[in-house]
């Protein structure tokens, strides 16, 4: 044997590391590749076309669209966007966010922080902007919590046997208010939809606006050419003054059990009610409609008025109860003024941001009014402590500062904060969110 052969074997040469994965914002030339790969990564046919990616990029701010781009094949492997909203918070007003959507990564390319390293980008811009908070609707929900997200709004769906309701479908059809419900056209919802969402927008908490091209796009006045189009139902409910107060748009099956049977259900896609009339007016309205065995809902407030409204309430069985919308503070001072307060009351927080945008110790005080001042404690001691995740959850006012607790999500460092926290932030109306974006 050889010198040579009796040697140890030299290991084997460390290969260089594989050039970053580059996340940066998306150039026009690169939106088409980009929608691709949102397509892939929500399993949807990954096929775009010109005529498409035109469309799309008509309502999308390209400084607020980002891309992780392979430098291997030049590909998109992950996308984020965001756009600004504005987001009702108790007492009617409304706070400006960015929305955050469209977020994937491919199965390829998990695992490399890219959803991180984009996240941070986006939350960073919004905080110099001065927005208020970010928002999302989260498709998974163990992954947005790590960047101070909670589900601040909630949603159920029901299912609404119609002739279990106990209604007298002889007078359904018409409202007994004095108000009148009229069959219209999408152009009719186009004009006087905005109007009623409008006077909801201004009195319940974690609605969001609705830019002219989604009114667009929903009625068919411009719609997506990737969604082939089929105008749906529409109604329209209008007070005794003739005020539009609320409509309903919905789609209807075609089934028979037998040659004589239609058991037909109805899905309702949109309804918005500025007044309990209108409400009640609609729903009575669409259990009504002939061939109609079951209605089911949509995504409504956990608290809607749609059970009770019925002699029979338990003619609604709830088919879905999930979280919705999911709420990021990036400003505490701002975002706890802007809302109002159910008691007066006083709480010193102290507010954990991993991602060192909002953290810090504040004093609310809370007036008989419901209005709030907001400051910074300095060296105060904290009497309760949160991470900004639970702030975001809180702040609608649906979700209980004592459920929390109870769940060992948030710290009582004085006895009876918590319960100052839930009477300060609880609200009587539940939020809810109408929209997925």
């Amino acid at each position: 044997m050889s010198a040579a052969d009796s040697a140890t074997p030299s290991a084997a040469p460390t290969p260089p590391p594989a050039p970053p994965v580059d996340v940066r914002p998306v150039g026009e030339p690169e939106f088409k590749d980009w929608l691709a790969a949102s397509s892939i990564g929500f399993l949807s046919p990954p096929a775009v076309t010109d005529e498409e990616a035109a469309y799309r990029l008509k309502s999308t701010d390209l400084t607020r669209v980002q891309g992780a781009f392979d430098p291997d094949t030049g590909r998109c492997v992950a996308t984020f966007r965001s756009f600004a909203q504005q987001v009702t918070v108790p007492g009617g007003a409304a706070v400006t966010a960015t929305a955050v959507s469209r977020v994937t990564v491919l199965p390829t390319h998990r695992r490399r922080g890219l959803l991180g390293r984009m996240m941070a980008a986006d939350l960073g811009a919004a905080r110099r902007r001065g927005e208020v908070l970010a928002t999302l609707v989260a498709a998974e929900y163990p992954i947005y919590g790590r960047y101070g997200f909670g589900p601040a709004t909630s949603l159920t769906e029901w299912e609404i046997d119609v002739a279990r309701t106990g209604l007298d479908p002889r007078r359904t059809g018409r409202p007994a208010c004095g108000g009148r419900i009229d069959v219209v056209d999408a152009e009719r919802i186009r004009a006087a939809g905005p109007v009623v969402h409008e006077r909801l927008r201004a009195r319940l908490p974690g609605v969001i606006d609705r830019p002219a091209h989604w009114w667009d796009r929903s009625t068919g006045l411009d719609p997506d050419p990737g969604r082939p189009w089929t105008e749906p139902f529409s109604v329209l409910y209008r007070s005794p003054a003739g005020e539009p107060e609320g409509y309903a748009v919905y789609t209807a099956d075609d089934r028979w059990t037998d040659a004589k049977t239609p058991s037909n259900t109805l899905t309702v896609k949109d309804l918005i009610a500025a007044t309990p009339a209108a409400e009640r007016a609609l729903w009575h309205f669409l259990c009504s409609v002939d061939w109609v065995r079951s209605v089911r809902t949509g995504y409504r407030a956990p608290d809607a008025l749609v059970p009770d409204l019925f002699p029979n309430p338990r003619a609604a069985a709830v088919r879905t109860q999930a979280d919705w919308l999911w709420v990021r503070v990036l400003d505490v001072v701002r975002a706890l003024e802007a809302r109002t307060y159910e008691a007066p009351g006083a709480l010193v927080l102290e507010v954990e941001d991993q991602g060192g945008l909002a953290g810090g110790r504040f004093r609310l005080v809370a007036g008989a009014d419901g209005r709030a001042e907001c400051r910074p404690a300095g060296s105060e001691p904290a009497e309760l402590r949160l991470g900004v995740a639970e702030l975001g959850a809180l702040y609608l006012g649906d979700v209980s500062a004592v459920r929390l607790a109870a769940l060992g999500r948030l710290t009582e460092e004085v006895p009876g904060a918590v319960a100052r926290a839930e009477s300060l932030f609880r609200t009587a109306v539940r939020p809810w969110c109408p929209d997925l974006f």
